[in-house]
């Protein structure tokens, strides 16, 4: 099985495609039921393994969470996973810090940075809600961000900064933090994104980092052949798409349409199903 497109992050190589975790962890974007959908699924450290090993028949080996949360049973089975197929899986922590400007807020926020990298996480992004609250439009700037990244860099891992705000990739490379990629949200619908889709865009390709998609489907607002040929296609060669799944058949799924829209085919996909699907505008 070929392995997926990479890219280089930070001197780290990294698959072009990256699992996300809002639709193992609870986080569906849709409503409360979704959400305990999810939660019901994956109640046990078993649950989580035959995504983890979809991805990574693949080479898709890394994975985005916010590993500080409700992970702990993720945490175990990315482990397992890890000795079952002899290969490793790169963590990619966005944890939520206190960003509060006082010695305490400082010494929580290190806590919390250093409880990353004993994780094993070899990249760390602040996490946007945090991010966000150090950002000076007025400026241009955002502000003690540097402390973070050294915090970041002491603890030996790789800085990164997690956006939803568009503001900050643009702020982070006027200004020349130690920030090695980006998140940003981006997608054919414009969900959660805070300016026109065509705005995001144009930062993204100026960037002077690669930059990790989030949210390609919006949340499910959109099919995967929808987004995904959308996403693949707006992006740049060194940029990535951040991808959950609820389940291995939609990992293969999801694989099968972004490789196709990467090199310029038509997904080799089973027909949805249909009441009838004798139909001449079924495909």
């Amino acid at each position: 099985m070929n392995e997926f497109p990479r890219t280089t992050v930070g001197g780290v190589s990294l698959p072009r495609m990256l699992m996300g975790t809002n639709w193992m962890l609870g986080w569906s974007h849709t409503s409360v039921s979704a959400d305990e959908m999810i939660r019901r699924r994956y109640q046990s450290v078993e649950a989580f393994k035959p995504v983890l090993e979809a991805y990574l028949r693949h080479g898709v080996d890394a994975i985005m969470a916010p590993f500080d949360g409700p992970s702990q049973h993720l945490l175990e089975a990315i482990r397992d996973t890890e000795q079952k197929l002899g290969r490793r899986i790169i963590l990619i922590d966005t944890p939520t810090i206190n960003v509060d400007d006082n010695p305490q807020a400082r010494q929580e926020a290190q806590a919390k940075i250093q409880e990353s990298a004993r994780r094993g996480a070899t990249f760390c992004l602040l996490h946007h809600s945090c991010a966000e609250q150090l950002v000076d439009k007025n400026k241009g700037v955002i502000r003690r961000l540097d402390d973070y990244t050294k915090m970041i860099r002491d603890a030996g891992m790789i800085p990164g900064l997690s956006a939803h705000m568009p503001e900050l990739i643009v702020y982070s490379d006027q200004n020349g933090y130690d920030v090695e990629t980006y998140i940003q949200i981006f997608n054919c619908m414009g969900f959660l994104m805070q300016v026109e889709i065509e705005t995001v865009a144009s930062i993204i390709h100026h960037a002077k980092k690669p930059v990790m998609t989030i949210k390609s489907m919006a949340a499910g607002r959109c099919t995967p052949y929808v987004g995904l040929t959308f996403s693949w296609n707006a992006i740049r060669p060194q940029d990535m798409v951040t991808l959950g799944a609820f389940s291995p058949q939609e990992v293969e799924e999801d694989v099968e349409i972004s490789l196709a829209a990467i090199e310029h085919r038509f997904p080799d996909l089973e027909k949805r199903s249909s009441p009838n699907q004798n139909q001449a505008a079924f495909g």
